[in-house]
């Protein structure tokens, strides 16, 4: 191909890198799931009632302006996106399962025998100490919680047309609400992998 014809290419090049850019940004609002996804926790944590979602406006600057043309920016996407739907009666009735069950999980998260996973689970650590009574029990109640965290994670999802393939990423999300919400002496599971106690 001569340089001159591929001089000619360029240009389309890169328009479809920035649209396609512009199109991930425009179907999953990462920052708007992250507040939902801190409103929920503390709502479950502290019983506190639901605040109503604001929808902040966005200011489109700087290179936004110069590929406006091209399709929505990121700024706009968001700001479309702004009310994240959290409150179909099916996770209103997940969260409040969450929150009546939060009181019997707390001792266990203070005492170490449950953590916070990366994923936005419950696990099970540091048992051996408990008589089998309360093992079951534990065990009981993290199966239960983790059950509803990921029907939560599917209604958000569904309540929002996410694809499915968007489900881990709101995981990841909410394991940042569960993690820097947890009580202290909680176990948290840092995106390596690796944990330690809060």
């Amino acid at each position: 191909m001569s340089s001159r014809k591929r001089h000619r290419f360029f240009p389309y090049v890169i328009a479809l890198t920035v649209g396609a850019c512009v199109t991930v940004n425009l179907y999953f609002p990462t920052a708007e799931v992250q507040k939902a996804a801190d409103q929920i926790v503390e709502d479950v944590h502290e019983g506190k009632n639901e605040k109503p979602s604001a929808g902040g406006s966005s200011r489109v600057g700087g290179l936004d302006r110069v590929f406006a043309w091209i399709g929505p920016t990121q700024a706009q996407a968001q700001e479309k996106k702004a009310d994240i739907e959290v409150s179909t009666p099916a996770i209103r009735a997940l969260k409040g399962q969450m929150k009546g069950r939060f009181p019997q999980l707390l001792p266990f998260f203070r005492s170490g025998s449950l953590g916070e996973t990366n994923m936005g689970l419950a696990e099970v650590r540091g048992a051996e100490s408990l008589s089998l009574a309360d093992r079951a029990k534990l065990k009981r109640l993290a199966d239960a919680e983790n059950g509803d965290r990921r029907a939560l994670y599917r209604e958000i999802a569904r309540a929002n047309n996410f694809p499915d393939e968007q489900i881990e990423t709101i995981q990841k999300l909410f394991a940042n609400s569960w993690r820097s919400q947890a009580a202290p002496g909680t176990w948290i599971q840092d995106d390596n992998g690796s944990w330690a106690r809060k």
